[in-house]
């Protein structure tokens, strides 16, 4: 059976990348890969895929998470990169104009495949950065957590380099099936944990695809509720690149 909220983008702008090495929760929550999706407004084609998964995504809300009802207000992590920011009213970066805004993560047990546009593996972590184009697996899933009720995003697996483009920012240091064939450095080199393994489900195929940490698992402080624990001093706080608000392990883009 066809997974209708698992999705491949065409090419969009990566921001805010963390695609190589996960990104550390100050407040003890468990580390993410995670990046900051723009796609440009005149691809209809992923917008159509994008709300057609999100509309599955609800059904499924409906019978998995929201006891048989889908809310007559459901959180989307999709933002209007030519409007304003969901927390603080202020407009986004002028790279967002003309384009949709989403943050996409996934856990840390789950890394990324991240290739490049000839299909080989990328290890270099100056070859990844904010700013570069490409396309991404994308799964949209329900929540439920202190009452709200929304979709939430997640890296399914596969990212492609397609082309370079010009760095957002500092850099931070996928898959045949889905992309078919055919900065700035950071200060500490990427070495890979492990040995990459080409995946085994082909491009139409529902991927054998566990995702036990793509839930929604925020730690105990709400989302936006003041964190019981201060980050240690000296530390810097991280914000969610869409919302602006501290990461204290809640999903990103709401």
């Amino acid at each position: 059976m066809e997974n209708q909220t698992r999705i491949v983008t065409g090419e969009v702008r990566f921001s805010f990348v963390s695609l190589l090495k996960p990104r550390e929760d100050q407040y003890g929550g468990a580390p993410k890969y995670s990046a900051t999706i723009l796609v440009p407004k005149s691809d209809t084609a992923t917008k159509q895929k994008i709300d057609a998964a999100i509309e599955a995504a609800k059904q499924k809300g409906k019978s998995d998470k929201w006891n048989g009802v889908i809310p007559p207000v459901v959180s989307i992590p999709v933002h209007d990169g030519d409007g304003v920011k969901p927390s603080d009213g202020m407009p986004f970066g002028e790279e967002c104009k003309g384009h949709w805004v989403f943050t996409a993560t996934t856990g840390e047990d789950y890394p990324p495949k991240v290739v490049d546009a000839n299909l080989n593996p990328i290890l270099d972590a100056t070859e990844v950065y904010s700013g570069m184009y490409g396309k991404i697996a994308l799964n949209f899933n329900p929540y439920a957590f202190q009452g709200k009720k929304g979709i939430g995003v997640y890296i399914s697996t596969n990212v492609q380099k397609t082309r370079d483009g010009e760095p957002l920012g500092a850099s931070a240091p996928a898959a045949d099936e889905d992309f078919g064939s055919g900065g700035q450095a950071p200060q500490q080199q990427y070495q890979p944990q492990q040995q990459y393994q080409q995946p085994n489900q082909g491009f139409n195929q529902q991927p054998q695809y566990q995702q036990p940490s793509q839930q929604y698992q925020p730690s105990q402080q709400g989302y936006g509720q003041q964190p019981q624990q201060q980050p240690n001093q000296g530390q810097q706080q991280q914000f969610d690149p869409i919302t602006g608000k501290p990461l204290n392990g809640g999903v990103y883009g709401i």
